[in-house]
């Protein structure tokens, strides 16, 4: 008996929910034999875009050394002068955020700009969260340069010690020198 042509389309949409099925266990199967990525990433949240990287400092998940952060500094500040480090554009009604991998939040992180009256504060030391919550832009840029320097860091809050350290940029699209 031929099929009508309901029944041909029943059938057609049958045979896609099969395959779509197919399709998403097998990604499924596939992202979870992928792992976890061999370091934590932490992600820029500005206005409704994100970025994330993995941190710019990072010693296998032993605590860095004094010398090894003050590397981390200097080989930030030159990845940020040649525009290496990650970058996000930025406009005065944005908000900003920061989050980090479940196992950073547990262990302690905080973050910071170089904006505002100095330094700006996104995330107070803190354990057990993985996201600082979004402020409003003005007060973590700076107002003395185009760009401002976001600083993430894994900082394990039992010892003190400094795991890793992430670094992004935030291009303000509003900004304008001030006369000297």
């Amino acid at each position: 008996m031929p099929m009508s042509l309901s029944t041909r389309v029943i059938a057609a949409v049958g045979a896609v929910v099969v395959i779509g099925a197919g399709t998403v266990g097998v990604s499924i199967a596939h992202a979870n034999s992928e792992g976890k990525p061999e370091k934590p990433l932490a992600t820029l949240v500005v206005g409704r875009s994100s970025i994330h990287a993995g941190p710019t400092c990072y010693n296998d998940g032993k605590p860095l050394s004094k010398d090894d952060i003050a590397n981390c500094q200097a080989n930030a500040k030159k990845a940020g002068d040649e525009g290496k480090l990650p970058k996000s554009d930025v406009t005065s009604s944005d908000r900003i955020g920061v989050g980090v991998d479940p196992e950073v939040g547990d262990k302690g992180w905080w973050a910071a700009t170089d904006g505002g009256q100095g330094q700006a504060q996104l995330a107070s030391l803190r354990t057990g969260s993985t996201f600082s919550g979004l402020q409003a832009a003005p007060a973590l840029l700076s107002t003395s340069s185009e760009n401002t320097r976001v600083t993430v860091v894994e900082n394990d809050a039992k010892t003190g010690d400094i795991v890793a350290a992430w670094f992004f940029d935030l291009k303000n699209k509003g900004f304008v020198p001030t006369a000297q």
